[in-house]
Parts: structure tokens; C-alpha cells; sequence
């Protein structure tokens, strides 16, 4: 097959100089720092990443693709590569919506926490206080399951129990009465097994709790507020949108266009969301603490907060630096190096792959959102960070000395 031909959206660049206040405080600060020129040395970085970028996008043939990178409350980059369609010339965009898959689980997380912000939830909470007639096997466990367990895959239940009834389409109210049939491998929050079905219930006990869906409390408390307006979360809006990725499939060593499927939008907590490159970035500047009136700093942290020993999937995050360790928190996996760590996640369905990174300590985050599993999927991340490092003090070094010369110029 030919090589791919790469189209890429304009550069965006926003130089934010301040961050919103609390959601208690009256009023936000009116005050527009000065805007300042942008950091060279990030400058010099983002271009060294889109080649390189470009060069992994040709030699894995991926047909499409859309990445963003944030920097502090900064989008820096913003692109689209490749097509929507490989049998079409429809480019790739900044609003293309791709399928996220198991991404969806941080938004779940997020989700929660914003709930527990305004007491109408609990970490500890069990979940037969909202659904009275959810059962485990055996029966005495039940008792003990809690939100935080739902959320850390530590329900005890064997690794992706059902997954395959989610995939013929069963509902999930059906699948969530058929669990009581399983036993458990281990006693609940006793070790990590990774679930869709079982995480799903955070979204019952969601509804339960306010007496709205779970798509409506996503829409209202997370899309709306962090401006994602190309966000949803079922197959009738992926299906409506006109500017959508096709999922692409690999045969006799080419890509071919798939069906985009309904397939897990029946466990929507657990991978039925759809968003572009510009929801996710929008999304990653909360996750990096600057929307406090949607979530707080606190809550983040707790959400990336290690839980349970987890091995990591993607192994790209352990070959370009060495892994020390690998946890799940609160639907986000947590990877720790020597002298860092990132807060991660990557998704997988129907064609569609994503992946999140965030490096809290550098105020840095990556997603990538691909129409085709691969290698620019698998190691765009990895390539970023691996690229950063050299550069981490002098972009560090010009930041600081920014901030103080703008400050010196806002009138006290």
C-alpha cells in the first residue's frame, strides 16, 4: 500500500496567563496579564514531535488521527492527521469525533468525583444503598462493595466477567443481575481485575443517587462546563455528527473502512463515549487543576491516587523509560518511573484507539484518539515524554522566568 498522505489542522496556541477562581468565590479575577511571547524551547519541542510524528504516522500507515498536547491551562498543540475515511479524501480535524473506548472510564471517575465535591456521594458508599437488589456470589460480599471499589477494579469478580455479553449487546441492567452467578476470584478489595461490565455500575448508582442518567449528569456536569461540544455519549449522536473518524479494520496487510458498531455504548461508564481532539484537550486542562469550579485540585488528586497493584497494558510506557511500578486508582492507571509519574489510560473498540496521559508534576498532558489500532496509537506518548526529557529544564527555566516578568508588570 502507498504511504499515507498526512493533512494537518493549523498549529493553536493560546497563552492562558490566568486560572478561573473556586466555584465559592463571588466573582473571578478581571485582571489580563500581559501576553507574553511563547516558550522557544516548548516551540522547538512541539515541532520536533509533529515531525517525528508525521514519520510514525507514514511507516505505520494509520489512516487517521488527531492529537493534543496541554501545557499548564494552555492548549500548545492541536492537530489532525490522515483521513476520516482512507477511501476518502476527508481530512482529519480538530472536531473529528472519534470513539474513545475505555477512556470513557476517567470521564466515569471525573464524573464522581464532582458528585462527592457536592456531597451527594461518597467514596464509601456501597453500592446496595442506591441498588438494594444488586447481589455478588457469595452473598456476604455484597455488603462490602463500595464506589471506590467499583471505580479501582477491586470488586473481586474475575478479570472481564460478561465482556462478552456486552459485545452481543446485552443490557446492561441484564448483565448487572447476572453477576450474583459468578464467584468471586478473590474477596472484594482484595486484588485488581479489570472489568467493564462491573465498572458500569457507577452509572446506576449515579442515577440512583440524583434521579438523573448518567448520560445527562456527563452532559451537564462535565461537557457543558469544560465547553465540549462535540462530546456525547451514545450511538444515535456518533451516528448524526457528519464529521466523524470510520473505524478502519486490517486485512491482507492493508486497512479497510469498518462499520462503526453500537457495541459497548450498553456499558457507556465503561467505554461508550465519543469526542474530538478538541473535547480532550478542553478536558485535559481540567484534569491539570485549572477548572476548580468543575473539579477540584483535591479531587483529582484522589482520583490519582494509587489503589491497587496493576500491570500496565500499553508496554511502550516501560521500553523508553524503565517502569518502577504500575497501580489503578480511581479509573486511571498510574505508572511510576524513578523520578516521575504519569497519570494514564488507553482505549480500544470497534477500530477506534485513544490514549491519555498526564504528568501532574510537569503540568503536562497528551491524548491521542486514532480510526486504527498501531503503532502511532501505541507510541505517540511515550515518543512526547521521551522527547521532553532533555528539554524539561530549559522549558521549566523560561517559564519561570516568564511568570516573573509578567508579574512585575500587573499593577498591585
Amino acid at each position: 500500500m502507498g504511504f499515507l498522505v498526512v493533512v494537518v489542522v493549523p498549529l493553536l496556541v493560546a497563552q492562558v496567563m490566568t486560572r478561573e477562581r473556586p466555584h465559592a468565590e463571588p466573582a473571578k479575577r478581571t485582571t489580563t496579564l500581559p501576553k507574553r511571547p511563547i516558550n522557544p524551547f516548548l516551540d522547538e519541542l512541539l515541532k520536533e514531535y509533529q515531525q517525528e510524528i508525521l514519520v510514525l504516522s507514514k511507516d505505520s500507515h494509520t489512516p487517521g488521527a488527531a492529537i493534543a498536547v496541554v501545557y499548564d491551562s494552555t492548549i500548545v498543540f492541536l492537530k489532525g492527521f490522515g483521513l476520516r475515511n482512507i477511501l476518502k479524501p476527508d481530512s482529519v480535524d480538530a472536531n473529528t469525533v472519534f470513539r474513545i473506548a475505555s477512556v470513557s472510564k476517567c470521564f466515569a471517575a471525573f464524573l464522581a468525583g464532582s458528585l462527592v465535591e457536592d456531597s451527594l456521594l461518597a467514596w464509601n458508599d456501597t453500592v446496595v444503598h442506591y441498588l438494594p437488589t444488586f447481589a455478588l456470589k457469595p452473598r456476604e460480599e455484597t455488603a462490602k462493595l463500595t464506589v471506590r471499589h467499583v471505580l479501582s477494579h477491586t470488586t473481586g469478580l474475575p478479570y472481564h466477567a460478561y465482556t462478552n455479553m456486552v459485545e452481543e449487546g446485552a443490557s446492561l441492567d441484564s448483565m448487572l443481575s447476572w453477576l450474583k452467578n459468578i464467584n468471586l476470584g478473590t474477596g472484594v478489595g482484595q486484588g485488581y481485575s479489570y472489568q467493564n461490565v462491573a465498572y458500569s455500575i457507577v452509572g446506576k448508582v449515579i442515577e440512583a443517587r440524583t434521579g438523573k442518567s448518567y448520560n445527562d449528569q456527563l452532559r451537564e456536569r462535565v461537557f457543558l462546563p469544560l465547553k465540549m461540544t462535540n462530546a456525547s455519549v451514545d450511538y444515535e449522536s456518533m451516528m448524526k455528527n457528519i464529521n466523524i473518524a470510520t473505524p478502519h479494520k486490517l486485512g491482507r496487510g492493508r486497512w479497510t473502512p469498518a462499520k462503526i458498531t453500537d457495541t459497548y455504548y450498553n456499558v457507556a461508564p465503561a467505554g461508550g463515549v465519543n469526542a474530538s481532539i478538541t473535547d480532550m484537550a478542553n478536558w485535559m486542562i481540567a484534569l491539570l487543576g485549572n477548572r476548580p469550579d468543575v473539579i477540584k485540585p483535591e479531587t483529582l488528586a484522589e482520583l490519582f491516587t494509587p489503589k491497587v497493584k496493576a500491570p500496565s497494558k500499553n508496554r511502550n510506557y516501560g521500553r523508553l523509560h524503565r517502569l518502577s511500578s504500575s497501580y489503578y486508582g480511581l479509573g486511571w492507571r498510574v505508572l511510576h518511573y524513578p523520578n516521575d509519574t504519569l497519570i494514564y489510560h488507553g482505549g480500544f473498540v470497534n477500530g477506534y484507539r485513544s490514549e491519555v496521559a498526564i504528568n501532574p508534576k510537569e503540568r503536562i498532558a497528551v491524548c491521542i484518539l486514532a480510526n486504527a489500532p498501531g503503532d502511532l496509537a501505541d507510541n505517540g506518548i511515550p515518543l512526547f515524554f521521551n522527547l521532553y526529557e532533555p528539554k524539561r529544564d530549559s522549558i521549566v527555566a523560561w517559564e519561570r522566568k516568564a511568570r516573573l516578568q509578567a508579574e512585575k508588570l500587573v499593577l498591585p
